[in-house]
């Protein structure tokens, strides 16, 4: 690699291989993680980790910074944690009980939506989808933040959009006939359909450096808040247990029936301010992808599962509302932040 490589591939993010840079703990943010990484830095043994989370609310940093760590371990993990604790009894033990905790939060958080019979689930996701009366970000980021409220926005997005799809992709093995193959169908679109260039994950790396932010996986996990976190933990929640799988196809669907509209909002937010084809590529192919999803979701995937697993209708929208109570309550904050004139972001 030539000096001038190895210049652009700090700037863009990676070390002089040409390989992700070390992917790390970041610091612990209470009690809860301050514990959780002390052990996680060493070998796995055989004793328990006490997590005291009695009493912790959504959007609690600590938290939910505990949960997205044991969650983490399943997808790429951490340089300096051992891949033996991935399984390890004693974090599964304690997993259990931070994920105890955010069930009941959620619970807390998002009524289960009514349901007169799996026959009306598309019906009824079509109406929860268009029912959000909350504040729109993506309108604020298309006519009116700055360019340093758009690169905040990026970074929290960052976080599950460095691993686009991933989440929902645990549902293929626990699904089966016309479901499993609706959602192979989506899932081949979002990993860019056998193109690595044209993965979404790949598109939105492109958006990163477009606004100058480093685009390796992990960078900006110290710099969100716990209710960025719980979005994504609220997804490894569902495609992690089975016993969640209706739940986790609903939040696809909920996330894919509303996502067209902002996608070309943030696509006219990133050009006004400079941005280039490059730069909103992620956000334009959403807008076309997406509108094709939507109806993929709704009627072939979650309708055709509600058939096969009536029992399971309920869980359906309550995935989807899930997804969007989350989403209203991260954007509440972030738009609440910037009114304050204060950064959406833990630090500068």
């Amino acid at each position: 690699m030539t000096a001038v490589d190895a210049r652009r591939a700090r700037r863009e993010g990676r070390g002089a291989t040409g390989r992700e840079p070390a992917t790390r703990l970041p610091a612990p943010r209470g009690p809860v993680t301050a514990t959780l990484f002390d052990r996680l830095t060493r070998p796995p043994d055989d004793s328990p980790i006490p997590l005291d989370v009695t009493g912790a609310e959504l959007g609690d940093d600590d938290f939910q910074l505990a949960l997205f760590v044991c969650y983490e371990l399943h997808y790429q993990g951490f340089d300096d944690v051992d891949e033996r604790w991935e399984w390890a009894p004693p974090l599964l033990a304690a997993r259990m009980e931070l994920e105890r905790r955010f069930e009941e939060t959620l619970a807390a958080a998002v009524p289960r939506p009514p349901l007169d019979g799996p026959v009306e689930v598309r019906r009824a996701l079509r109406e929860l989808t268009a029912d959000d009366d909350g504040p729109s970000l993506s309108a604020f980021l298309s006519r009116r933040a700055g360019l340093e409220q758009f690169r905040e926005f990026v970074i929290h997005r960052s976080i599950y959009h460095l691993k686009e799809a991933d989440p929902h992709t645990w549902a293929i093995p626990r699904l089966r006939g016309r479901p499993k193959a609706a959602l192979v169908e989506i899932q081949a679109d979002e990993y860019g359909g056998g193109r690595a260039e044209r993965m979404h994950s790949e598109l939105f790396r492109a958006t990163m450096r477009g606004l100058g932010l480093d685009d390796s996986y992990g960078a900006h996990l110290g710099r969100v808040p716990g209710i960025t976190l719980a979005i994504s933990n609220a997804m490894s929640l569902f495609g992690l247990h089975r016993r969640l799988r209706g739940a986790l196809i609903g939040h696809l669907a909920a996330l894919e029936m509303t996502s067209s509209l902002p996608n070309r909002r943030y696509a006219i937010g990133l050009r006004r301010l400079g941005g280039d084809d490059t730069a909103a590529l992620f956000y334009d192919e959403h807008v076309q992808a997406d509108a094709v999803h939507e109806q993929i979701a709704c009627h072939d995937l979650c309708e055709n599962f509600a058939a096969e697993h009536p029992w399971l209708a309920g869980d359906v929208l309550y995935g989807a509302a899930c997804a969007l109570r989350l989403e209203r309550l991260w954007a509440e904050y972030v738009l609440g932040r910037w009114d304050a004139g204060l950064t959406s972001l833990r630090h500068p």
